[in-house]
This record gives C-alpha cells, sequence and structure tokens, in this order.
C-alpha cells in the first residue's frame, strides 16, 4: 500500500559524522524541522506521529512512532532491546560492572 502525502517536503539531510558542536545544533534544527514535516503530512496516519530522541544511556538516536492520544509506542527503531546491549557492551559500564 502506498500513502501519498498531500504535503510535500524535503525529509534528506547530510548527516556529517564528525560534526562539531554548532554544526551539531544545525543538524539537530534539521531534524526537528524533518519530524515537523512528516508529521503535519500525517504520514503514519491522523492518530500517530513520528518523534526522535536520543537515548540517555547509549547516547544512540532513537525513531518512534506513536500513538498521538495514548502515547503508546507502536515502533521503535532500534528496538529497546538493542539498546539495553549496546549500554551493556559500553566500556565504562563493563569497567564499572567488574
Amino acid at each position: 500500500m502506498e500513502i501519498n502525502p498531500t504535503y510535500r517536503a524535503n525529509l534528506t539531510m547530510p548527516v556529517n559524522p564528525v560534526a562539531k558542536p554548532d554544526d551539531q545544533t544545525a543538524i539537530t534544527r534539521s531534524v526537528v524541522s524533518a519530524v515537523r514535516a512528516v508529521n503535519k503530512a500525517q504520514l503514519f496516519g491522523d492518530n500517530r506521529e513520528l518523534s526522535f530522541t536520543r537515548d540517555r544511556d547509549t547516547h544512540k538516536m532513537v525513531i518512534r512512532i506513536v500513538e498521538r492520544q495514548t502515547g503508546e509506542v507502536v515502533e521503535q527503531i532500534p528496538p529497546e532491546q538493542v539498546l539495553r546491549m549496546m549500554q551493556d557492551l559500553q566500556p565504562t559500564r563493563r569497567a564499572e560492572k567488574s
């Protein structure tokens, strides 16, 4: 099934893996702008929205599709189990557990 938005936005943005703090701010603003455009276009339906957050333990970006009314997470990338495995594999975490 193909869903064509009534509002088209440029959802691509360049990603620089070695971004400076000022560059990171610009990238964050671009992500926020893209997420707002996707949500405005209702690409995931009337009752769902896209959200981008940063996991506080692993500092990795997390993409979620959330039910607007209930706040229930419908889909998450990467899944919570993967984030916890990444957290366990971080060198500082392994040293603390020893």
